[in-house]
């Protein structure tokens, strides 16, 4: 098999002309399934099964369309793009498998890799921004040059790298879809760690939107001295937002007293200190009890 093959509409039109140029010479081959290995240095890390097994369907009625990209490495073939439509080629028998064969440097790989995953919006937040980040610190890039490349603005390189500045649970969360990238970019206001772990917790447990999330941000750092964090087994497990904040201090102003809220996804606990018999008798009496 020897035909011509497009890149597809945005890989072709992101991958810089040099390199472009030099995949679009290429024939197409088909290379036997056992000699292609995954790239340890994909920037994507998770793929949806569920999206493989569809095109691994479609692979099996019509054929794998676009061809991947490879690099030859010994008797092996290392893969620069296409690692979703190799998986799902093999799940659907195929065992051989249409590629252009390219003779490219390490640093190209990667921007190869980088760029297709960012044009299918493979990669998540923090997949993408390691990506970046890896291609800065091993090939001496700036992030004018790098967006220069890629075809994303310096800012936006920027604040996604940003998100490499969270706690690592938090961004577990990102990656795993429980918060979103604007969440994270929000808790990034906070410098403490496990402050950040805190608020990311409230944010799943109190279903916060983004814009919420902001307030929380807001009231915590005007007011961090204030702010009444619970330990369990001395972790941090839940905060006050700003709602539960002010039915405190309604509630420690009609009682005298320190009143605590544990508050989770509209269930919790409200505890009201007292400090002798007399003290306990007063807070009864206004309870009418």
């Amino acid at each position: 098999m020897n035909k011509k093959f497009g890149l597809g509409k945005g890989l072709g039109a992101l991958i810089p002309d040099d390199i472009s140029e030099d995949i679009q010479k290429n024939n197409v081959t088909d290379i036997a399934m056992n000699l292609i290995k995954p790239n340890s240095e994909q920037p994507r890390k998770n793929f949806d099964e569920e999206k493989i097994i569809q095109l691994s369907d479609s692979i099996k009625q019509h054929g794998l369309i676009q061809p991947i990209i490879v690099k030859k490495e010994k008797n092996i073939y290392i893969i620069i793009a296409g690692e979703r439509r190799f998986r799902a080629a093999k799940l659907a028998g195929l065992s051989k498998i249409p590629a252009i064969t390219m003779d490219i440097d390490d640093k190209q790989v990667l921007e190869i890799s980088l760029i297709e995953n960012i044009q299918r919006q493979d990669l998540n937040p923090i997949e993408e921004a390691k990506a970046y980040k890896k291609l800065i610190d091993d090939f001496k890039l700036t992030q004018e040059e790098l967006s220069k490349r890629i075809g994303k603005s310096r800012t936006a390189i920027s604040n996604c790298m940003r998100l490499l500045n969270l706690d690592k649970r938090v961004q577990d969360y990102i990656i795993d879809g429980v918060i979103s990238e604007g969440h994270g970019r929000t808790i990034l206001a906070i410098d403490n760690e496990d402050l950040q772990y805190t608020v990311s917790q409230t944010i799943i447990d109190e279903e916060l939107s983004v814009r919420e999330t902001e307030k929380l941000v807001k009231s915590l750092l005007k007011n961090q001295e204030e702010v009444n964090i619970h330990k369990n087994d001395d972790k941090m497990k839940s905060i006050e937002n700003p709602y539960y904040n002010d039915i405190k201090e309604k509630l420690e102003e009609l009682f005298g007293t320190k009143v605590y809220l544990d508050n989770k996804k509209n269930k919790g606990k409200i505890q009201i200190e007292y400090y002798s018999e007399e003290d306990l008798q007063r807070i009864l009496d206004i309870l009418k009890l």
